[in-house]
């Protein structure tokens, strides 16, 4: 048995689509389960150590902009992150998502339903997932804190931290 973890992140424009239900039931065909979920207001900084393997790109700027849901006005500044584990989670969940490209992805996939290709050249392609064992553990480690995990994914140890975060009234 291959049991794997993978990050998938509904992006800005598939909130503002209101597509998460839509995807969240077309990947519940994968027949995995989901072990993690939040919504996130990205950062620059996640933005840009999420995509650190484009940052030589020319479209690095705009990738950064799209994560951060910055085209989409603040109502949508957020994404929905989810860790998927499961018997082959991310060949499973990439075969249900389709090609990058929303173009280029067959018709029957989520992209190919949702996404599209901005005039400015922008794949508005709904979410993102891993491509791979390693980047999965990458992303999901940069994403989310053992704690935010209700499964025992990637080894562990005891941190003490002293931190300051916002409290209830």
């Amino acid at each position: 048995m291959n049991i794997q973890y993978t990050l998938v992140i509904i992006k800005p424009d598939g909130l503002k689509k209101s597509l998460t239900g839509n995807i969240l039931t077309r990947l519940s065909e994968a027949k995995l389960c989901i072990v993690g979920a939040k919504v996130v207001h990205v950062s620059r900084e996640l933005a840009e150590a999420h995509y650190a393997h484009l940052k030589q790109k020319p479209f690095f700027g705009e990738v950064v902009k799209y994560i951060r849901g910055e085209p989409y006005g603040t109502q949508y500044q957020r994404v929905l992150a989810l860790v998927y584990e499961g018997e082959d989670a991310i060949t499973k969940v990439r075969r249900l998502a389709g090609e990058t490209n929303p173009e280029q992805a067959e018709a029957t996939s989520i992209r190919g339903q949702y996404g599209r290709l901005t005039s400015s050249g922008l794949f508005e392609n709904v979410l993102h997932c891993s491509s791979n064992p390693e980047d999965a553990e990458r992303e999901i480690k940069l994403w989310f804190s053992p704690d935010e995990i209700v499964s025992e994914t990637y080894p562990t140890k005891d941190v003490e931290m002293k931190i300051k975060r916002k409290g209830w009234l």
